[in-house]
């Protein structure tokens, strides 16, 4: 897989994995969490035999990536893994499980309706992952997921990855972990990972699309992922891209499966320059190489700014991140500048022609470097 030296929590999780201890894990995004709990339990699997192993995962984007991560890395042994989600029919998915699998990477709904058709059983479960625990909370899936604790084994290992720990989710830990659980927790949960370098662009609300246009212009990138509050004005921002001359996918919630993936795979593998999605790509997609985020508008929760801007600066890799702001955007920033600890600079982009806005007595002009990194 390319993999050298592990990362922090690949390092700390490892030997606990290995030695059967319920964890929780808490790390910045991109840091290889994924391979911190798959590439451990292959090896406590060792060979093929039954349903040993349930990854929960709160979309069908993550569900699937997991899968193909637990697929790559035991690809020269004889364990298998299957994966099943909603937006798309049984019939596969049927077929994937009664062939038999050791691995099953799950999203809750889907899991569900197998679980009351009684084409699953969890009773040989012996590892137990919940992932994007405070993303499941968010999305209304903690009555699914204790319904699915209740059916698997009380004696079982069980792996917690959070990146918050609100009140419901501590309450959630003391009953699906073990007594005194390890903690690995990497870096503050609050700050932006310290590859990303990030910033706000004031302008006038007229004005967003056109400066869009200007920093995509000046900016020497490799792929861009620009998130949009709404469906809806993902669709709009794509489409004035695409009058644009640059070639864009579009990621959210309304899109069929098949549109998620086509878009997803085809901004990974570089036919996209640019993404333009929802909150939907916030969380734990690992998209290599993504070297510019841009927040169109600013993110309603400052837990979802570290997110966002996370999707760059990956895997010790850097990063840029750009905030466009309006009058508007004041209490959001503050909110989230009083989350992270910090003053995310103000810029100005040098050359463009902004009308006037009072956000503008507190940016500085941004210097231009020939193309912005």
């Amino acid at each position: 897989m390319g993999y050298i030296d592990p990362t922090p929590i690949q390092l700390r999780a490892f030997p606990v994995v290995l030695a059967g201890k319920d964890m929780i894990g808490s790390a910045q995004t991109g840091t290889g969490k994924t391979a911190a709990f798959a590439l451990p339990i292959l090896t406590l699997l060792k060979k093929h035999g039954s349903l040993r192993v349930l990854v929960l995962e709160p979309t069908r984007e993550l569900a699937a990536q997991v899968e193909t991560a637990f697929r790559d890395y035991s690809r020269f042994s004889d364990i298998q893994a299957g994966v099943v989600y909603g937006g798309v029919g049984y019939g596969s998915q049927r077929e994937q499980i009664k062939s038999g699998i050791d691995v099953l990477v799950a999203t809750p709904g889907r899991l569900i309706d197998f679980l009351e058709q009684r084409e699953i059983s969890l009773k040989s479960v012996q590892i137990l992952v919940l992932d994007e625990v405070d993303r499941m909370l968010d999305m209304g899936f903690m009555p699914q997921v204790r319904k699915i604790v209740e059916q698997c084994p009380k004696e079982r290992q069980t792996l917690f990855f959070s990146a918050t720990l609100l009140p419901e989710i501590e309450r959630l830990t003391k009953w699906v972990l073990k007594p005194d659980p390890e903690i690995i927790d990497i870096g503050q949960r609050r700050t932006p990972a310290e590859t990303v370098t990030h910033a706000l662009y004031p302008v006038a609300r007229d004005q967003k699309f056109d400066l869009l246009l200007s920093l995509l212009a000046l900016t020497d990138f490799q792929s861009v992922l620009i998130f949009s509050r709404t469906k809806d004005g993902a669709d709009r921002i794509a489409h004035q891209l695409k009058d644009a001359k640059h070639s864009v996918a579009v990621l959210h919630s309304n899109r069929t499966q098949r549109e998620r993936v086509e878009a997803l795979e085809g901004f990974k593998s570089g036919k996209y320059e640019i993404m333009v999605a929802t909150d939907i790509a916030s969380r734990g997609i690992d998209v290599a190489g993504v070297s510019h985020v841009i927040n169109y508008d600013v993110p309603q929760h400052p837990e979802d700014y570290v997110h966002r801007i996370g999707r760059t600066g990956r895997a010790q890799n850097v990063g840029d991140a750009f905030t466009i702001m309006t009058g508007e955007d004041v209490d959001e920033v503050r909110k989230i500048e009083h989350f992270i600890g910090q003053k995310i600079p103000r810029l100005k982009l040098e050359g463009f022609d902004y009308l006037f806005t009072v956000l503008f007595e507190e940016a500085a002009p941004a210097k231009r470097r020939g193309k912005r990194r």
